[in-house]
């Protein structure tokens, strides 16, 4: 006689690994997977009929803002909801860790992207040890792996954004970079596109990512440009991977604008040949819109723009751009300053191309969702993973479903190091998701945009329940995840 504290039966699984599916029941017993076969002798305190149902690991969204709401908000309803069970925090250069300063002079509208955390005003993470200690105090019902952000770390030494680091400066941002990676941080982010990193050059990153190295650490990069100067950018990442050695992922791959369709058969090229030399990666979102926050320069590249949020204006919300300037009667540049800190919905990319990056072999699948309070975040926040299952894979047919479960699961833990998750294997731990091939959908809209998806029946984190009957269970069993590369 066999004992679990759980048993999953009948189920259809798919490992993560890319191979085919089969059928096989699933034994729980503490946080791990302890047994895959066909079970005729045993007992379980929980019984779970998965008939017709696909059993497979717990997504691992490889690109999130998700910092702050795995604090305030740990239920993380967004991202349990779609069968997320690992989030990889602290990308596009923005991490709330670790943060010092002493100039309070933009407490309530922090620079930039930083405001995309939401506000400032408690500075309660000095280090990346302070922000473990509150996470570890009060866990979320999902685990959490975190980067560091180049803009945190020049925000902690640098007053204005507009020039290089110098030399005293970036020692500084090393010395705390080194801290936060021996307290458990995984690699490196930055946002090159921001106006707090703009002026950055390559060299200055270099220096950052060359520490990587002696902690297995990996980087990660919203590059400088994703528009008429993609392709550049996409040079420049590879020239610093070439340089410093480490394992590098491109954020949010697209090609943005209507002039600069068709530029992701060069980059995707690129991407290709210098693969043949290092460790590159990138993931995307399945979506033709993109959100970040309010910037005048991506305003004559989109097709529309719907405003997200807005600190002072929430009544703006939903509306577009130009129909508020139009009301106000104000410049453009007078229109952003009154509306931020704010983010907006950009209509920027090319249905046809995205699924030309979505087909291409390996891409990681990531929502970039941006959690606001009085706002419309973008659907992805909600909806990402299953869109990819329902629409892309059952109706539309860009992808096979084991293939995109291994781009959610399997392939993401390998890049990111994260040592016995993305698998259904003996051994591997319990994160998992049960999910109806049939009916599973993204439900979020850009009208509704906080609604959760159909077809996701069960979630588990390391082994516990967190979602179930269309609601969160109140478990919160997440674990901080460290990168294990060896």
């Amino acid at each position: 006689m066999h004992y679990y504290d759980t048993v999953i039966s009948g189920a259809t699984v798919i490992d993560g690994l890319g191979g085919s599916s089969f059928q096989a029941d699933i034994g729980i017993t503490d946080d791990r997977i302890s047994n895959i076969s066909k079970f005729t002798d045993f007992k379980a305190h929980q019984k779970v009929d998965a008939t017709g149902l696909v059993v497979a690991p717990g997504f691992i969204d490889v690109h999130t803002h998700d910092d702050r709401v795995l604090i305030d908000e740990p239920g993380m309803l967004p991202k349990i909801s779609q069968g997320v069970t690992t989030v990889i925090a602290g990308n596009c250069g923005i991490s709330l860790a670790p943060f010092r300063r002493e100039d309070r002079s933009w407490d309530i509208s922090p620079p930039g992207p930083m405001a995309l955390l939401g506000h400032w005003n408690d500075y309660k993470y000095p280090s990346l040890a302070h922000y473990n200690a509150v996470f570890d105090a009060a866990p979320a019902a999902c685990n959490v792996a975190n980067l560091i952000g180049h803009s945190t770390l020049r925000a902690s030494v640098m007053k204005e954004f507009d020039r290089a680091a110098t030399n005293a400066e970036i020692d500084v941002m090393l010395k705390s970079l080194e801290s936060s990676l021996s307290q458990g941080a995984i690699g490196l982010s930055t946002g090159l596109a921001y106006p707090t990193a703009l002026h950055a050059p390559t060299e200055e990153v270099v220096q950052l990512c060359k520490s990587l190295i002696d902690f297995g650490a990996i980087y990660t990069t919203h590059m400088r440009n994703e528009e008429d100067k993609l392709i550049e950018a996409v040079d420049e990442t590879i020239d610093i991977a070439m340089k410093t050695g480490a394992d590098t992922v491109i954020s949010h791959h697209k090609c943005a604008g209507r002039a600069n369709w068709g530029n992701s058969r060069t980059t995707l090229n690129r991407i290709s040949e210098a693969q043949q030399k290092i460790n590159l990666d990138f993931d995307f979102y399945p979506y033709t819109a993109a959100s970040t926050i309010l910037l005048k320069k991506f305003l004559s590249t989109s097709e529309k723009t719907t405003l997200a949020f807005s600190g002072p204006h929430p009544e703006m919300v939903g509306r577009d751009f130009f129909s508020i300037l139009e009301e106000w009667g104000c410049s453009i540049d007078k229109a952003v300053e009154r509306l931020s800190p704010a983010t907006a919905i950009y209509f920027r990319m090319d249905e046809n191309e995205l699924r030309q990056i979505m087909a291409y072999p390996g891409g990681m699948v990531g929502s970039d969702g941006l959690p606001v309070r009085r706002g419309k975040p973008h659907p992805r926040l909600w909806g990402t993973f299953p869109r990819i299952l329902g629409h892309y894979c059952r109706k539309e047919g860009v992808l096979r479903l084991e293939d995109a479960v291994h781009r959610m699961t399997g392939k993401p833990a390998k890049v990111f190091g994260l040592r016995d998750r993305g698998e259904i294997r003996e051994g591997a731990f319990a994160d998992i998701v049960i999910f109806n091939p049939k009916t599973v959908i993204d439900k979020a809209t850009y009208e509704e945009p906080e609604t959760p998806a159909a077809g996701i029946e069960r979630v588990y984190c390391n082994g516990e329940l967190v979602w179930h009957d269309i609601a969160w269970t109140g478990a919160r069993p997440g674990k901080r995840l460290k990168r294990i590369t060896a």
